[in-house]
């Protein structure tokens, strides 16, 4: 079992001067999911799916042109939500980050002010994950340490979503303690793939982090975080 996280492009976060709900991709992002596409498109999955978001769905957009399939959208893969910030000024967003990031650790849990809390960010990725693995036939064991029952090894999937849920994703099926500053502990480029894979321990299997944010199919010029 591998399971592919790609990290959508550069999003349009901000438009002469205002902040941007839901952007789109700018053009360089565009590049860089094309540059993603042609990539991946000699691998073989079983299933590919999206974050429902814009960014994410533009990114993915030539992935799945390039591997003949449909558009398909897993709905828990959508990025922690944020205020309703569209047709602000910059600087507003700028400034409820500084605010959280100025916060004693333990008190970031409730996210920036008017959003979705971190802790609820979590527990519907952790939620929505559990769900869609066992699906698949792949179940957390009722242990301490990230064992997980696996019935198809074989299985390779490709999500497509974004820095938050990619992070958190990757730390539940690694079995590490979640933290309020999940973005930071996995830092994932623009348009990077990074990959999870299965690995046989006694009866069950653990998930092994293989690569992290790669971006070796992006030119210099391309690369951006």
């Amino acid at each position: 079992m591998e399971i592919v996280f790609i990290r959508h492009g550069q999003p349009e976060w901000v438009k002469d001067g205002l902040n941007v709900h839901n952007p789109p991709l700018t053009d360089l992002g565009h590049a860089q999911a094309e540059a993603m596409a042609a990539r991946l498109a000699d691998d073989h999955f079983d299933e590919v799916f999206c974050s429902p978001l814009q960014r994410a769905r533009q990114t993915a957009a030539p992935l799945f042109a390039a591997l003949g399939r449909d558009e398909q959208i897993a709905p828990w893969l959508e990025e922690i939500g944020d205020p309703d910030w569209h047709g602000t000024p910059q600087e507003t967003a700028q400034q409820s980050y500084r605010e959280l990031m100025e916060r004693p650790v333990e008190d970031r849990w409730s996210g920036l002010v008017g959003g979705e809390s971190i802790r609820a960010f979590h527990e519907r990725i952790q939620g929505g994950g559990a769900e869609f693995w066992a699906e698949r036939g792949m179940v957390r064991s009722d242990v301490a340490l990230p064992v997980w029952k696996i019935a198809e090894h074989g299985k390779r999937i490709a999500l497509v979503a974004h820095t938050g849920t990619n992070s958190v994703a990757i730390g539940h099926l690694l079995g590490i303690q979640a933290t309020p500053w999940e973005w930071d502990r996995f830092v994932l480029n623009h348009a990077s793939i990074s990959r999870v894979e299965a690995i046989p321990v006694h009866t069950g299997h653990t998930f092994s982090l293989t690569r992290l944010s790669d971006v070796e199919h992006l030119r210099d010029d391309q690369r951006t975080r």
